[in-house]
């Protein structure tokens, strides 16, 4: 039987993922990161990695799963960034 943590766990990893995705589409689409912070997104996605490994050190899976994505979806953002920053002035 599943515990309530556990289903607390899960809608929290999904929620925080979930409101992620808005901000990955639009930057895919768009490729505009104009108002984004660069030294933000590379805070948050090294933090983003410190939970995804803390998760899988733990053995929980919400916490590895939900990161895992958030990682990938920060990263794509981040590179946009990134290659912005450099290439686009």
């Amino acid at each position: 039987m599943i515990e309530t943590h556990e289903i607390i766990s899960y809608v929290a990893a999904t929620c925080t993922t979930a409101s992620f995705l808005p901000q990955a589409i639009l930057t895919i689409k768009t490729k505009d990161t104009d108002g984004l912070s660069l030294g933000m997104y590379s805070l948050f996605s090294m933090g983003v990695l410190c939970w995804l490994i803390y998760g899988i050190l733990i053995e929980d899976e919400a916490i590895y799963i939900a990161n895992a994505i958030t990682l990938v979806l920060a990263g794509i953002i981040l590179s946009y960034k990134i290659y912005n920053t450099l290439f686009r002035k």
